[in-house]
């Protein structure tokens, strides 16, 4: 066993707290694991004045990602809302200003998955997985998914995809997860961790 454990990124943008509530169970997952270490980050919202300042730590939850953070992680899980299909603004924003980590190389051969969350159960949730796997592809990472040998994906009546953890807020009144979705999000995370120490331990910093 290495040292120093492998450590995974859990990346965020959320606005009502469910796809917060998304990443902190991927947390428990990456930590369910010998040898991860989970760091949970969020971005901060951006408007038609995206350039404005913003206070140097949230008024609450996680802190702010730095290029810093996604340049030291071993692993990443990166998480937004659907917005038409699509990731929100803020995460598009700073993924869009990581070209120094992509001209340099520093997250290929890291393992990466994503999760979102819908108002309703045909909000999006797989195209929005899909346009957060792109920068990610482009950075080299290599995608790990939900394969259908976790059996509550032939079961569940809320989120869920082989694209990666998702959760429905229309399913529940009060907007909380369901144990599925909450099995499935630690799943994602025990399995990013798993080929991150995997890496980690055979190959040291990943090519």
């Amino acid at each position: 066993m290495t040292s120093t454990p492998a450590k995974i990124l859990v990346l965020y943008y959320s606005r009502s707290g469910t796809t917060a509530a998304l990443a902190r169970q991927i947390c428990r997952g990456v930590e369910s694991i010998d040898g991860a270490q989970s760091l949970l980050r969020t971005v901060p919202p951006v408007s038609a004045e995206s350039e404005r300042p913003v206070s140097a730590v949230p008024e609450q939850g996680a802190p702010w990602a730095t290029l810093d953070d996604l340049r030291a992680a071993d692993g990443l899980l990166v998480g937004s809302p659907t917005r038409f299909g699509n990731m929100a603004a803020p995460l598009k924003y700073f993924l869009d200003q990581t070209s120094s980590l992509w001209l340099s190389g520093a997250l290929a051969g890291k393992p990466a998955a994503v999760f979102t969350s819908t108002q309703t159960m045909h909000g999006g949730q797989e195209s929005t997985l899909l346009s957060m796997m792109l920068p990610l592809f482009h950075h080299g990472m290599l995608l790990v998914g939900l394969p259908f040998t976790e059996s509550l994906l032939s079961t569940t009546r809320s989120g869920g995809s082989p694209y990666g953890a998702t959760h429905v807020a229309a399913v529940a009144t009060d907007a909380r997860l369901s144990d599925e979705e909450i099995a499935l999000a630690q799943a994602l995370g025990r399995r990013v961790a798993q080929v991150a120490v995997v890496l980690k331990q055979g190959r040291g910093t990943p090519p």
